[in-house]
């Protein structure tokens, strides 16, 4: 199996939405912030093939569905749809994809999903090959958003992606599409029913295994996020997301489980490490994945 790290369009969001309580004086020593408090995110997607003989894609971006002015109000800074490129350069296109893996469905996340905006045209949906596989609990949500995150979501997403029929809603560990190759775990401090989709690593010690990559999803969105107490204005519940950060790492850590980051503009794939005062950090960072094996270099 070969891991590709693939980039989709890119967002500038407010640096206080971005990391809630914390104050700018803390957050902006990790990141660069523009005259308006915005920083740069990527929406980075993870493509691994074969995973059990097919070609997946963990989620696919913000994309470029949006009309041009909500493409400004939120920040999103390319016109055309930049994973299709990505996909391309890597030797793939949407056609190519049997699974599509979603963490959950806010627009920066699933976006990538439709084709490119056009004036007059309705969403239409892209990946005509791909099954679609969705947390069943966050596709309720998604359903019926609460007023918090109704904003969050794209309206006309829901129906497309059942009218496809190849929608798969996941309620355990196991997808029906991809089997004992991709192991899920949900969260709810972000967004009810967040699903973290592990790649199973080939070891296997005391019945565990290790040596896989999770995408964190919004459960980590980069590096800085790596450290417990940090969470963003956008969580619906900062305290339960912390716990559930901390008890997420501690696993990664013992099973040496890589983490994948969409948000991060400087680190795709990372190695989970803690220091003598128990801060979780990172090590053996890499920017981009290109044809990577997942058996990648040790810790």
């Amino acid at each position: 199996m070969k891991l590709w790290s693939i980039l989709g369009n890119s967002q500038k969001l407010d640096g206080g939405a971005m990391f809630g309580n914390a104050p700018r004086a803390l957050w902006q020593r990790w990141t660069t912030v523009d005259a308006d408090n915005r920083i740069d995110l990527a929406c980075r997607a993870l493509l691994a093939s074969p995973l059990n003989g097919k070609t997946v894609l963990f989620e696919t971006g913000i994309g470029a569905f949006f009309p041009p002015e909500l493409r400004q109000r939120y920040g999103v800074i390319e016109q055309n749809h930049v994973l299709l490129e990505s996909l391309a350069a890597a030797g793939f296109s949407h056609e190519d994809i049997d699974v599509v893996v979603l963490s959950h469905l806010h627009f920066d996340h699933a976006g990538g999903l439709l084709a490119p905006w056009s004036e007059g045209e309705p969403p239409r949906l892209l990946f005509p090959n791909a099954t679609f596989v969705i947390g069943k609990q966050h596709w309720q949500r998604a359903l019926h958003p609460h007023p918090r995150d109704r904003a969050s979501f794209i309206p006309e997403l829901p129906g497309l992606l059942e009218a496809s029929g190849r929608l798969e809603l996941v309620d355990g560990d196991w997808s029906q599409a991809l089997g004992s190759g991709v192991r899920f775990s949900f969260s709810d401090g972000h967004t009810p029913g967040l699903m973290l989709a592990e790649i199973v690593g080939p070891e296997r010690i005391d019945g565990e295994a290790h040596g896989g990559v999770v995408f964190c999803a919004d459960l980590i969105p980069g590096r800085p996020w790596v450290h417990v107490p940090i969470t963003m204005g956008y969580d619906r519940n900062a305290e339960l997301l912390i716990d559930e950060k901390r008890a997420f790492l501690e696993d990664k850590l013992a099973r040496n489980v890589r983490l994948f980051f969409t948000h991060d503009t400087g680190c795709a794939l990372a190695q989970v490490v803690r220091d003598e005062k128990g801060k979780f950090g990172t090590t053996h960072e890499h920017a981009q994945l290109h044809a990577r094996p997942l058996l990648g270099e040790a810790a």
